[in-house]
């Protein structure tokens, strides 16, 4: 840290029954009282460097042996003022950044200017602050520090807006040029004095080497520095994002999970202090959102997340929650499903995660819209005999757009799995209404989810947590799985599945054996009426099912058992037991909002006399093939 002594004599101040005073030949003439505490000085000394102290004894009567003036008021407090009172004395004082600000305020409220007496406080003062303060990125980040105390006596000198300036100066220089006399991350000591001495240099390692330091300012005052490194245009965003990072997790480790607004059995004053420290949080919350750089990518998706829960937590402001939202919906691929669990402290919901905003979430990601092509601009293939560029370069355009695209359209695949992964998760819920299951299922369109095996994973979890669904919910909840999608593990747990419609088991029994049966390569040709049948599905025979998705974990209640599902004759035995159960089988169905729809399953119903008679034909054919081999 950077110092300046002044004056020469030893310190003779001493105190005795609760009063300061100073050793001397010539008996004190003046009485000055400094919040509570008394002073016996004198005239000579003071007023020839304070005109507020020469204005003050001329306004006040004296009395026969001491006048008495008071400063109620004093900026600094009663340390400042001995500094002051000691600089008049000649008594050596010493001057850092840790009390800079208060000396200097202190001399303003005196008034220990040039007019009264040449080499005053105030301007040695200045010539340190300027030369030696300013300079060292410590001392500015010490000083600036020390403003808050005196807030407004900071501004009106300019002391706040000369460290910003400062600060930001520096972290906008070449690191290896920026004097750093002692910073917080590396600890290296460095006390110089301003009188002589050189100041060391120390190069910092990374690039991101400021973070660290300014993480110890107040909010007000490094969202100033922050605006001001900003707006010099030098820093690249991903290390703003990187700052802010390590700013909040300085101040916001501390917020309980489950809120710090309930305070049921505390008193009065404890749920005030609760409220303060509230309010305090939110408004850093606030501000490192309001600081958060417009580029994509500049912090992650993770970080933003914590950031949404804090809010959730904290009760901050709709329009903070919001731009969180549309941030983590541009770089939601980066998710995790653990990270979208975010805790809802509404009391007007009754689900313990906030499925809201994740469907904000949702709706911001799908806003991006970007498909991936599928053919490249006519412009750029080279049809036109005129062009300006050569087919290489055209060609790496288009190569660099594709890329682009593509990446949106794997940036959807992504968000699917996880989607489906997130409601495997929340359907446990037993207060989670079917509405909004279906309403974030049918977030992602149909192309992303390239099977549905997590899927019918999240609806099977559903309905045993719900299992007082009736029968059109239940319908309704499965109109969002496409059987064609599922794999063949997935359809032999469905076909035994007893919480599954009738039609949905049927057209799964249906879509299992069919494709079971071409894969086993024991049937050269389908009867016409299943091919057409499957012809009306868009499904292709000849292609295998994919492959049972792995990709989320489930917990061990949840996986699948397919034990009771080994031969035809099982799953006609299942089939029967179903449509035994539901003779209430309708030609239609009716939809929620009223309108009367064909079932997707008619055309099974249409089938020669009965599903029954399809499967035996299917059947007896695999056992001709069989034989004749």
């Amino acid at each position: 840290m950077k110092f300046m002594k002044l004056g020469s004599r030893p310190d003779t101040f001493y105190t005795t029954e609760a009063v300061r005073a100073v050793s001397s030949e010539v008996s004190s003439d003046l009485i000055i009282q400094v919040k509570g505490s008394r002073y016996l000085l004198h005239k000579f000394p003071l007023l020839s460097k304070c005109l507020r102290l020469q204005r003050l004894c001329s306004e006040s009567p004296e009395s026969s042996q001491h006048q008495i003036i008071q400063l109620p008021d004093f900026p600094g407090g009663i340390e400042a003022f001995e500094m002051c009172a000691k600089f008049c004395y000649g008594i050596t004082i010493t001057l850092s950044a840790y009390n800079i600000v208060s000396a200097r305020c202190a001399a303003e409220y005196l008034q220990m200017t040039e007019d009264v007496e040449k080499g005053n406080l105030i301007y040695k003062i200045e010539v340190f602050f300027n030369s030696c303060i300013l300079h060292g990125w410590r001392d500015s980040i010490v000083t600036l520090q020390s403003t808050k105390a005196y807030a407004l006596w900071s501004e009106d000198l300019g002391i706040t807006s000369r460290c910003i300036e400062a600060i930001a100066s520096k972290v906008l220089t070449h690191p290896s040029k920026v004097s750093l006399s002692h910073s917080y991350s590396r600890r290296v000591r460095d006390d110089v004095s301003c009188n002589g001495a050189e100041s060391q240099r120390h190069k910092p390692a990374t690039k991101g080497w400021w973070a660290e330091d300014m993480a110890e300012l107040g909010i007000d005052l490094y969202w100033r520095t922050m605006i001001a490194i900003k707006s010099g245009g030098k820093i690249p965003s991903n290390l703003i994002g990187d700052a802010l990072k390590i700013y909040a997790s300085r101040w916001l480790p501390s917020i309980p999970r489950n809120g710090i607004t309930n305070n049921h059995g505390s008193s009065d004053s404890d749920s005030d202090s609760a409220s303060e420290v509230s309010s305090k949080h939110r408004l850093l919350l606030e501000s490192i959102v309001s600081l958060l750089p417009a580029e994509k990518g500049a912090v992650s998706c993770s970080f933003l997340l914590k950031l949404l829960k804090a809010a959730n937590i904290l009760h901050a402001s709709s329009s903070s929650k919001i731009e969180l939202a549309r941030r983590i919906g541009l770089q939601l691929e980066e998710a995790t499903v653990s990270d979208l669990l975010i805790p809802s402290v509404s009391y007007k919901s009754d689900t313990v995660y906030d499925i809201d905003i994740v469907l904000t979430i949702l709706e911001q990601f799908m806003l991006q819209g970007q498909s991936p092509p599928t053919s490249p601009p006519r412009s750029k293939l080279g049809f036109e005999r005129r062009r300006s560029r050569s087919a290489e370069n055209i060609d790496f355009d288009f190569q660099e757009s594709r890329r682009s695209s593509s990446a949106s359209h794997s940036a959807k695949l992504k968000v699917a799995k996880l989607v489906d992964g997130y409601l495997q998760e929340i359907a446990r819920e037993s207060k989670l209404s079917l509405s909004k299951f279906i309403a974030l299922a049918e977030t992602i369109p149909d192309f992303a989810r390239l099977d549905h095996d997590d899927l019918y994973r999240a609806i099977d979890i559903y309905l045993r947590a719900h299992p007082e669904l009736n029968k059109s919910e239940r319908k309704r909840l499965c109109r969002i799985l496409d059987c064609k999608k599922l794999s063949m593990e997935a359809c032999m747990h469905a076909a035994q599945n007893e919480l599954l419609p009738l039609r949905v088991v049927v057209q799964v029994l249906f879509f299992e054996q069919a494709r079971a049966a071409m894969a086993g390569g024991k049937v050269t040709e389908l009867p016409s009426n299943i091919k057409a049948l499957l012809a009306t599905h868009n499904i292709d025979p000849s292609k295998p099912p994919p492959p049972l998705s792995t990709t989320t974990s489930i917990q061990a209640d949840d996986q699948w058992s397919v034990s009771g599902l080994k031969s035809p004759k099982s799953r006609m035995s299942t089939l029967r037991m179903k449509l035994a159960e539901d003779d209430e089988l309708d030609e239609n169905e009716i939809h929620p909002d009223g309108i009367v729809r064909s079932s997707k399953l008619k055309a099974i119903c249409a089938l020669p006399t009965r599903p029954k008679r399809m499967f035996s034909k299917l059947w007896s054919t695999n056992r001709a093939a069989s034989e004749k081999n």
